[in-house]
């Protein structure tokens, strides 16, 4: 960074000894770099003095200047230019930014060809699962105002078996305090499944989903097909259930799918609750799933990555689930993880955000 900044203040202090034609945009660029350089203001006033303007400067181009951060003999100075460039053509528009042009997206027939392959995919994708173990982190926030204000409640780490089909969890820390307490008994709000019970009930003949192309977008450096999707009530089996007061419901739910481009797999699911009653205690719920591809033994698998889970609890109240699955292993008789003594760090945020396509000129 010295370098640069070496390197800019040799390059201005040239510009200060020379004379030159600017353009007013030039002349905001000069401006700009004087600025952040922090050059002396009575050194670019002098240098202003010697200026010949090939555009027309106006007082709108001098205020943006001088909220730049311009200093005042400068921004006098600049005035001076506004008379004596009034004769001279109107400065160019600056250049459009640059926008995103996405692909085309695929026509109906592709479209159907490509959820047809994600039914099958998702229908199956429990049975293509090999037997493992892995650690569950899960991290609860609370916040009290509704305002997304979220204080950290407490950090749960469970080992997580996955054994002919069937999901096993034992709670080993809390706070990174060891403990031996059975999933069930955590108290509070709570997430088990993730691997594949969501993905079979969007994708099952019986929940009639009604699924529509949304748009292209890029997941961790892949390209991903969006589909959005409803379910209705009287289709559902997506049940919420509040612990204190044990009453449960089936409500309807929408949301999208991430399916990657090459492989036709699913990478991620979000889903927010639809129809809830207003007498219930839970007002709504969202919930992502991020799947990512995870070597067991020498094959590699798409497993999930990350789930996150926000629920509104009466009139504004808010609790926060950030659940990461690590350190995944494959499961035998004799297979286990290592005593895990300590928490594994967050992912990075941009392991489950979506990343902005290429740049492109209109």
């Amino acid at each position: 960074m010295r370098v640069r900044l070496a390197l800019a203040a040799c390059l201005l202090s040239f510009v200060l000894s020379a004379q030159v034609k600017l353009t007013v945009e030039q002349l905001r660029s000069f401006i700009k770099s004087a600025v952040e350089l922090k050059q002396d203001d009575r050194k670019v006033a002098e240098y202003l003095k010697k200026v010949q303007m090939t555009e027309q400067l106006t007082d709108l181009a001098v205020e943006e200047m001088q909220s730049m951060g311009a200093g005042s003999r400068t921004v006098a100075e600049l005035r001076n230019l506004i008379g004596s460039t009034a004769s001279l053509p109107a400065s160019k528009p600056p250049a459009p930014k640059p926008v995103y042009v996405g692909p085309t997206p695929p026509d109906s027939i592709e479209q159907k060809r490509v959820l047809d392959q994600v039914k099958e995919y998702a229908l199956n994708y429990s049975n293509s699962l090999p037997d493992f173990i892995c650690v569950q982190v899960t991290r609860r926030y609370v916040d009290p105002s509704g305002l997304e204000s979220w204080v950290h409640a407490d950090t749960i780490t469970e080992r997580l078996s996955y054994f002919e089909k069937h999901e096993d969890y034992k709670v080993v820390l809390v706070n990174n305090r060891p403990v031996e307490m059975a999933h069930e008994k955590l108290g509070g709000a709570t997430s088990s499944g993730e691997f594949g019970t969501m993905l079979r009930e969007i994708f099952s003949p019986g929940t009639a989903t009604d699924f529509e192309w949304d748009r292209w977008a890029t997941l961790r450096g892949r390209r991903m097909h969006v589909f959005s999707y409803r379910v209705l009530t009287s289709n559902s089996q997506y049940r919420i259930t509040e612990q204190e007061s044990r009453q449960s419901i089936i409500t309807g739910y929408k949301g999208n799918i991430y399916v990657d481009r090459e492989t036709h797999a699913v990478m991620k699911i979000t889903l927010d609750s639809e129809d809830i009653p207003a007498s219930f205690p839970i007002r709504d719920v969202h919930l992502t799933l991020d799947y990512e591809f995870q070597k067991i033994g020498e094959r590699e698998f798409i497993l999930p990555l990350k789930a996150g889970l926000t629920s509104r609890i009466g009139a504004k109240a808010l609790v926060r689930n950030d659940v990461e699955f690590r350190m995944y292993r494959k499961f035998t008789a004799e297979s286990t993880i290592k005593a895990i003594d300590f928490e594994p760090p967050p992912l990075p945020p941009d392991a489950t955000t979506e990343q902005p396509g290429a740049k492109k000129q209109p």
